[in-house]
């Protein structure tokens, strides 16, 4: 599938809102849809992508993630999720901090790189791999001053598993939200480039639905 420039910036947006739908899901429900969740966290472990949608291997698990960019751009017609919005500037903010400290890229990077053998041996979904994902982000991006206040129920918050699977979503947006900077998008875009987002979101789906 081929894509423009302004379909590989939704795309990697619609990564990063997909995975602050679905930690919104677990904060609220306790659990979130497993495939979808393995998709994201799938996208940590994509380090050198020939292209954007090499990174989202299976583009149809984005479908929440692309209602909720929609319902951003002023797309009456999809289903509004304002937690995950508002996670998702959040993430965008987070990400320009952590591209200024080139000693937590390499911290992030050897991390990962540990998790990688992890899940040679576990698989990607095991409770330690996520556990050591959830850890990830603990030790790097939760170390800013600015953090991620995730509203839910308590009885699901403070379930272990679902905190680190948590985190490690938030982990994963960080990366869709890198991907977007990387092909060229800006916060600025939703201010002077709603028109052209909305184009692009919405010729996206055409292509997603037709896979």
């Amino acid at each position: 599938m081929q894509l423009t420039k302004d379909e590989q910036q939704v795309l990697a947006l619609c990564g990063a809102l997909q995975c602050c739908y679905l930690v919104d899901q677990i904060a609220q429900n306790g659990q979130c849809d497993g495939d979808a969740l393995e998709a994201m966290l799938q996208t940590l472990f994509v380090t050198n992508p020939e292209s954007t949608m090499a990174v989202y291997t299976k583009p149809e698990q984005l479908a929440d993630g692309l209602k909720c960019l929609r319902s951003s751009l002023g797309d009456s017609g999809a289903p509004i999720a304002p937690q995950a919005l508002r996670y998702g500037l959040a993430l965008m903010h987070l990400q320009r901090k952590l591209a200024s400290h080139s000693d937590m890229l390499d911290m992030l990077a050897q991390k990962l790189d540990q998790t990688q053998h992890q899940i040679e041996h576990f698989g990607l979904m095991h409770e330690n791999v996520i556990a050591s994902l959830g850890g990830t982000y603990q030790d790097t991006i939760s170390t800013f001053n600015m953090k991620i206040q995730v509203s839910g129920h308590a009885q699901h918050l403070q379930i272990q598993h679902n905190a680190a699977k948590i985190r490690a979503l938030l982990l994963a947006g960080i990366r869709s939200t890198m991907l977007w900077r990387q092909v060229g998008g800006h916060r600025w875009h939703f201010i002077f480039g709603k028109s052209r987002l909305r184009k692009a979101a919405n010729s996206l789906q055409t292509k997603i639905s037709a896979l």
